[in-house]
């Protein structure tokens, strides 16, 4: 079961409506998070909420006097009965029923409490697969609900574990719901936050990489650095550390999950702790 915060109560999802005149669904006006749950506990609280103002901000919503309110919210919800001990909080504020040439004043917002579709084993073993869109992510600094854009070169078919993965002029900057990073002539490169979503994952994994000695390139890497590439791998807060098999038709390394993203995946779970709150 999905619990949900809406109007000051917990209630089923299926208790929970928002307007058809809400700018969310007029216009996909709306910025959202998603944080993991960990044994009961909140996964980097406090930069996804950092990250949330400046979403908010970016997309002209009004949200000062949601964001003091959320962390109660949040901790209140994870201890409630429905919300399970490994899972996601979802707080989205939506642009409301008004429009002011891209303003929106009286925002709502609710938060979703449930579970977690956690990568498969075989998927760990096996990478992810890519798919290139060659276009720049609009507004990659505001985390919005729309993600069309990027499912379009999907093509809607039945492909195992394919994400979208900008690469415009040559440039790789995210995936669709991940940050990527390529592995090469000993060092680790990945777009700087300035072009991409500063993935929360994505900051942690940066401070675990340089506390254990790795060199660390933050550039956009080039799409003629991939066949080139020792390895690849993606992050993010449902897939954690993923490495990447192939982008497109290119093969990364030798196809298989590679030694850096497994060793900065076991640090990764060894260090949980120090961002749970």
């Amino acid at each position: 079961m999905t619990l949900c915060y809406m109007n000051g109560k917990y209630a089923p999802i299926s208790e929970c409506h928002l307007p058809v005149t809400d700018m969310a669904i007029q216009r996909g006006a709306a910025v959202f998070e998603a944080i993991r749950i960990y044994d009961g506990k909140l996964f980097g609280m406090e930069m996804h909420l950092e990250r949330f103002a400046r979403s908010a901000e970016g997309a002209g919503i009004a949200a000062g006097n949601i964001l003091p309110r959320l962390p109660e919210i949040f901790k209140a919800g994870v201890k409630m009965e429905g919300c399970p001990a490994e899972g996601l909080v979802r707080p989205y504020i939506t642009g409301g029923d008004i429009n002011n040439k891209g303003s929106f004043p009286e925002p709502r917002f609710f938060v979703l409490f449930g579970g977690i579709n956690k990568t498969p084993e075989e998927e760990r073993r096996r990478g992810a697969v890519l798919e290139p869109n060659r276009m720049e992510r609009p507004f990659p600094l505001c985390k919005s609900i729309n993600y069309l854009l990027a499912l379009i070169p999907l093509g809607g078919g039945d492909k195992v574990n394919h994400e979208s993965l900008y690469m415009p002029a040559g440039e790789i900057t995210e995936a669709m719901t991940n940050n990527f990073f390529l592995c090469k002539d000993g060092k680790i490169i990945t777009a700087p936050a300035g072009r991409v979503l500063d993935g929360v994952t994505r900051s942690v994994v940066l401070t675990l990489a340089r506390e254990n000695g790795f060199t660390i390139e933050e550039r956009c890497p080039r799409e003629d650095e991939l066949p080139q590439a020792d390895e690849a791998f993606i992050t993010g807060t449902v897939n954690e550390i993923l490495s990447v098999a192939r982008v497109g038709n290119i093969t990364i390394g030798s196809g298989l999950p590679g030694p850096v993203a497994a060793h900065l995946y076991r640090l990764f779970l060894s260090n949980i702790g120090r961002w749970l709150s």
